[in-house]
């Protein structure tokens, strides 16, 4: 037989082999020193009394974090900044100068160079209502031989591939 009971430190389930009751030991899991129960001689094993207002909490907050979760699931995504910013351009097309398309085209240019990926977002909204007047322009700052003065620190080719992608995504 033997005396089965749970660590008071741990909450593990300790079973002890009858020879061990009445004594100290300490917890296989924490090893923390225990008292094993004497059973044999009618010791009682106290169990600590429930907390009905902790348990109580215990569950609300359960189903708070479920309700919470639910909520989450079925939200329903948010848009694509990008596409607002793309979409209120094509709202606006109000007519701008060949020389202020061409300054959003070098601006876009070296947002990118730079990495500054969210204002590149914003240039290119500027620029993709315009589609042929901006294939234009790229095509005269790629054939240029003297760059503008603002992408002259970009390497050739990287500026050359910056280009072609944003004529693709336009044309």
């Amino acid at each position: 037989m033997t005396v089965t009971f749970h660590c008071e430190y741990c909450g593990k389930k300790i079973e002890a082999p009858d020879s061990a009751s009445g004594k100290w030991g300490k917890c296989p899991a924490c090893h923390n020193k225990l008292y094993v129960p004497d059973i044999s001689e009618g010791e009682e094993l106290k169990l600590a009394p429930i907390d009905e207002s902790e348990e109580a909490r215990r569950k609300q907050l359960m189903d708070e974090t479920s309700k919470l979760s639910e909520d989450i699931l079925l939200e329903k995504e948010v848009p694509d900044e990008s596409a607002e910013v793309e979409a209120d351009a094509t709202v606006w097309p109000a007519e701008i100068s060949d020389e202020q398309l061409k300054k959003n085209i070098v601006s876009y240019l070296c947002q990118m160079a730079e990495g500054q990926e969210e204002a590149a977002k914003r240039s290119k909204g500027l620029i993709t209502p315009y589609g042929k007047r901006t294939i234009k322009i790229l095509d005269k700052i790629a054939l240029a031989e003297i760059p503008e003065r603002e992408l002259a620190g970009i390497p050739q080719q990287e500026l050359s591939g910056l280009i072609r992608e944003l004529r693709s995504r336009i044309g």
